[in-house]
């Protein structure tokens, strides 16, 4: 409860401010515009959604293959996934989707949509973080069960699809979501890109009104309705685990 509380505060303090500034005119709180423009702002929100269930899927996906390279410790393929994880997780998000919208067309002679070089971008930025997630779990899994894996007669793939990655996703599951909330939040940046998600939206019908205020802190309420429950979520998980790990 103290997030909201501490939230509705800083709101009520900023909204004061804005509405008897010293030395000027006060400004006049209108919140029909937001009603009057929340059509456009929910199809930007539609495309928000898009994005980070597409980046979702696909950042897990590859974050898992990079992983079990990872584990796997494969000589030619390790160093190669240590570089892509390193190189994504210590450089900006925005820098990355900029670098494949514009660099990349220009190297590879194509052509990228903007709409796919964002979720390519995204993808990646959240397949590194996955990886180091996903490469966790795996390590956490006792020894004893992937010896009995192999007096079974399974192979390395067999292993990890029945034995090890099944007990992996439990155990980072808390940090999956928090992944999938950071990648929520992050697809904000792909509004410089040219795409109307609900950030680009946001700032074109403020711009358009002359209603910074009013739009873009319904904009900021829509991330955070969406996301709050999520965190909750997380944290629930969080604890949960931590009582299991210590009765267990």
């Amino acid at each position: 409860m103290r997030l909201p509380i501490l939230l509705l505060a800083v709101g009520c303090t900023l909204l004061s401010g804005c509405m008897s500034s010293p030395g000027g005119p006060e400004y006049q709180w209108d919140p029909t515009v937001v009603r009057d423009y929340l059509p456009v702002l929910v199809g930007g929100l539609q495309l928000t959604l898009f994005l980070t269930v597409t980046s979702l899927a696909g950042g897990l996906a590859f974050g898992l293959v990079v992983a079990m390279v990872r584990v796997g410790k494969v000589w030619v393929l390790n160093p190669i996934a240590i570089a892509y994880i390193e190189f994504v997780r210590a450089t900006p998000l925005l820098i990355q989707l900029v670098w494949i919208y514009y660099s990349l067309p220009i190297i590879l002679n194509i052509q990228i949509p903007s709409l796919w070089a964002a979720v390519i971008g995204l993808t990646l930025n959240l397949g590194a973080f996955a990886a180091e997630a996903f490469r966790s779990g795996l390590r956490a899994i006792p020894r004893d069960q992937i010896d009995a894996a192999d007096v079974l007669g399974l192979r390395y793939l067999q292993r990890m699809q029945y034995v090890v990655v099944p007990q992996a996703f439990r155990i980072i599951f808390p940090v999956l979501i928090s992944l999938s909330v950071t990648a929520f939040k992050d697809t904000a940046l792909v509004s410089t890109l040219g795409i109307a998600d609900l950030m680009y939206q946001g700032q074109t019908v403020a711009s358009q009104t002359y209603r910074p205020l009013e739009i873009l802190s319904a904009v900021a309420l829509i991330y955070f309705v969406i996301a709050f429950p999520f965190t909750t979520l997380s944290r629930r998980l969080e604890v949960h685990m931590a009582r299991h790990l210590r009765t267990g």
